[in-house]
C-alpha cells in the first residue's frame, strides 16, 4: 500500500518541525515522519542543561508563536532571556508541546530505505507500506553520525559505548567510570556521574577543560567588542548568524576549516564546580588503545606525547563527538546517495539546500559545510526554516548543486 504526498520530511526534531511549522500555510500537501524530539529525549543524560541562551533556544513558526517563553511562561517554569540555564527536560518537553500544536499529524514511523525511482522519491517503513513523494527533505540530526574511536575497538560493548547511550547516570551510582572527552557532553556527563554517586575520570586532549564563562553583567564597551547572537558571544558567531549566505559562497576548504574549528564543544560554567571538586581530570591525553583486564575494560593513552599510562574502570563512555556523513545515513539506498554530489563525507548543496539530485533537500548539521556553524545548532533551524519554504512554496525546482565549488555558488 502507498500513499502520495507533495513534500515529505524525513526528521521530527527542531529542523524538520520548524520547516513543518512554516510549510502549514502553504497550502502544500505536506507529510513529517520521525519520533519528535527523539534525540533530545532519548540520547542525552537525565539531569543536562543547553548550552544555548533561553531566547535562542525556540522552534520557530513563522509569526513567532509557541517560544521557550510562551512555554515556560504557560507551565510556571522559570526562564530568562539569557543567564539562567535551559534544563534538557524543559527543552524536549516545549519542542513536544510545538509538535503537538503545529504539526499535529505527525507520523511516528521511522524510514528504513528512500529511494528515487521515476523522477520521485519512494519512502518505505518495516511495515510494508510506503510513501511517494514529488520532493524530500532530510532533516536528521546527530544523533546518525555518533563517533568512536577505532582504538575502542577492542572494548565496545556491554561496558564501553558512545554518550549517547547513556540517559540514566543513576546506574553509575558506587561504579568507576571513564568519560573520554574533555567537550561539552564528556566533561557534564562526568559532573552528572558524580552527583549520582559515581567516581568519574575525564581523559581530555587538550591541556586544560575550557569552560564556558558564567554570565555576568556586561556593559557597552564589551558588548560592542564581543555582540551577542544566538550562537554566544563574538563577532565570528555573530557573522555565522547573520551571514551563513556570505559563508555559502566562499571557498570550499575555507567553509570547512571554520566548521571545524569555530565553536568547539566547551562545557558549559554549570558543571565546572563539580569537576573540580570531585572528579579527576586527566589532560593531555591521546588515545592510543584499549583492552580488557580481569574483566574490565581498560584504556591506554599517551600523555603529553610521552609516557603512556592506562587507566581502568568498570564502564568507559565514550564522548567523542560526531562526525556529519551522508554514508552513515544508512536508509539512504546505496543508488541515491551515489547520486550525491558530495564534498568529502557532506553533500553539496545549492543555495536552498538542493543536492544534485533534483527535489532532494538537506538541512541540519549536514548542511553545516554549506551554510556554516550556524547548521549545527538548534538555533540554525530558523533560518533553514525560512529559506527553505520559500523556495517550496513557489513549487519550482531549481538547477541541483554541482560538485565544482564555482557552480554550487550559482
Amino acid at each position: 500500500m502507498s500513499t502520495t504526498t507533495d513534500i515529505a520530511i524525513i526528521g521530527a526534531g527542531p529542523y524538520g518541525l520548524s520547516l513543518a511549522a512554516h510549510l502549514a500555510g502553504t497550502g502544500l500537501d505536506v507529510r513529517v515522519f520521525g519520533q519528535p524530539m527523539q534525540f533530545w529525549r532519548d540520547s542525552m543524560p537525565t539531569g543536562m542543561v543547553l548550552k544555548s541562551e533561553g531566547f535562542a533556544s525556540n522552534l520557530w513558526h513563522p509569526d513567532g508563536a509557541l517560544e521557550l517563553r510562551d512555554f515556560c511562561r504557560s507551565q510556571g517554569l522559570p526562564y530568562q532571556h539569557s543567564g539562567l540555564p535551559v534544563p534538557l527536560e524543559t527543552f524536549w518537553r516545549y519542542g513536544l508541546a510545538f509538535q503537538r500544536r503545529f504539526v499535529p499529524d505527525l507520523d511516528t514511523r521511522s524510514v528504513t530505505r528512500l529511494d528515487h525511482e521515476g523522477g520521485r522519491f519512494v519512502l518505505r517503513f518495516d511495515t510494508g507500506q510506503q510513501v511517494v513523494a514529488r520532493r524530500v527533505v532530510l532533516a536528521v540530526g546527530i544523533g546518525f553520525f555518533s563517533h568512536l574511536p577505532c582504538d575502542l575497538d577492542a572494548i565496545v560493548g556491554p561496558l564501553c559505548g558512545h554518550s549517547t547511550r547513556y540517559r540514566d547516570l543513576d546506574r553509575f551510582a558506587g561504579k568507576e567510570v571513564l568519560v573520554i572527552g574533555g567537550g561539552a557532553s564528556g566533561v557534564e556527563m562526568a559532573a552528572l556521574i558524580s552527583q549520582a554517586g559515581g567516581r568519574a575520570t575525564v581523559a581530555a586532549r587538550h591541556d586544560r577543560i575550557g569552560f564556558c564563562g558564567a554570565p555576568a553583567p556586561r556593559g557597552l564597551l564589551e558588548r560592542i567588542r564581543a555582540p551577542e547572537s544566538g550562537l554566544g558571544t563574538g563577532w565570528r558567531s555573530w557573522a555565522c548568524v547573520t551571514a551563513p549566505m556570505l559563508f555559502h559562497h566562499m571557498p570550499r576548504d575555507f567553509r570547512h576549516m571554520i566548521v571545524r574549528r569555530h565553536l568547539g564543544p566547551a562545557p558549559g560554567w554549570t558543571a565546572r564546580a563539580e569537576i573540580e571538586r570531585n572528579v579527576t581530570v586527566i589532560l593531555r591525553a591521546d588515545l592510543v588503545g584499549s583492552r580488557f583486564c580481569e574483566g574490565r575494560p581498560a584504556v591506554t593513552f599517551r600523555i603529553g606525547g610521552a609516557e603512556t599510562r592506562t587507566v581502568t574502570a568498570d564502564h568507559v563512555i565514550a564522548a567523542t563527538g560526531f562526525r556529519a556523513d551522508l554514508g552513515r545515513l544508512i536508509f539512504v539506498s546505496p543508488r541515491l546517495r551515489d547520486a550525491i554530489s558530495c564534498e568529502g563525507p557532506t553533500p553539496v548543496l545549492s543555495r536552498v539546500f538542493e543536492t544534485s539530485v533534483p527535489g532532494l533537500f538537506m538541512i541540519g548539521p549536514i548542511a553545516a559545510n554549506s551554510f556554516g556553524p550556524l547548521l549545527r545548532f538548534a538555533y540554525g533551524a530558523g533560518f533553514a526554516a525560512r529559506r527553505l519554504s520559500r523556495h517550496l512554496a513557489r513549487g519550482s525546482l531549481r538547477r541541483p548543486a554541482s560538485a565544482e565549488p564555482e557552480l554550487a555558488l550559482a
